[in-house]
């Protein structure tokens, strides 16, 4: 089972987009929290440069 659900996510628009976690330091308690995301592989620069 596990075979056939990784390999319908090789399929499709499941490529183009990626996983994106930046690190972010909070004005209130200087703690940093994670924000994650999912973009598109074209976009990723523009995230992170944010």
């Amino acid at each position: 089972m596990a075979k056939k659900t990784v390999a319908s996510l090789q399929k499709g628009e499941g490529r183009t987009y990626s996983k994106v976690i930046k690190m972010v330091k909070s004005p209130k308690t200087g703690a940093y929290t994670f924000q994650e995301s999912m973009v598109p592989n074209e976009a990723i620069k523009d995230v992170l440069n944010k």
